[in-house]
């Protein structure tokens, strides 16, 4: 089969395969989850942090202790998560996670950020690709950013409002924009004792109240 654009520099999508995907439950088992995950998980009824918590453990999903998920948020495929301790997950998050996606602990995703670890091979036959996000301890993605997949974030950095991260991030660092770049170090000792800078774009910033 002829792959990339044809003559008119169209990709036909009907050659689009499954690329690198890999399906690690049955289709019986992801339409239970997404039942589960429209009743539940992403409805904004449900307050409890605890239930989502619980039934993201019980569909394959790896997370610590005191996860704060009051609001409705989305999740691909929860048997692909792992979260760490005393995270904060904030309204309208979608994690898009086709493959693994690994969140340490102490980190906050503000409301309606997008973090998928999938896209297509755009440059042959838009095939999906995969490739793992990791999320390091003490990151703060704040309000309406975009994760892509294949990337690191640093230990304990910010991501300011409305970013696109399509390459991974240093640790202790302020970044944001389209394409993310760093602007400047988070504390002003540089390290993860020092005191903490105010964010770049002030009056955007989520979960400025201490909750996500």
């Amino acid at each position: 089969m002829n792959r990339g654009p044809g003559t008119d520099g169209i990709i036909p999508l009907a050659r689009a395969g499954q690329g690198n995907f890999e399906r690690r439950r049955s289709r019986w088992i992801e339409a239970l989850w997404i039942l589960v995950e429209t009743l539940i998980i992403d409805n904004r009824l449900n307050p409890s942090s605890a239930l989502r918590v619980f039934l993201l453990r019980r569909f394959g999903a790896r997370i610590g202790h005191g996860c704060v998920c009051p609001h409705a948020f989305r999740v691909k495929f929860p048997w692909n998560l792992t979260i760490g301790d005393d995270c904060w997950i904030g309204d309208g998050v979608w994690l898009y996670n086709q493959g693994p996606m690994r969140i340490g602990s102490n980190v906050c995703i503000s409301q309606r950020s997008f973090l998928t670890t999938g896209s297509h091979d755009w440059e042959t036959d838009m095939s999906l690709r995969i490739d793992p996000i990791v999320i390091e301890d003490g990151v703060w993605i704040t309000s309406m950013c975009v994760v892509q997949k294949g990337v690191t974030i640093g230990g304990g950095t910010i991501v300011t409002p409305l970013s696109v991260v399509h390459r991974s991030l240093p640790p202790a660092s302020i970044c944001g924009g389209n394409p993310a770049v760093t602007i400047r170090p988070r504390f002003s000792s540089a390290s993860s004792g020092g005191t903490p800078s105010a964010p770049p774009h002030p009056g955007t910033a989520a979960s400025g109240t201490g909750t996500p």
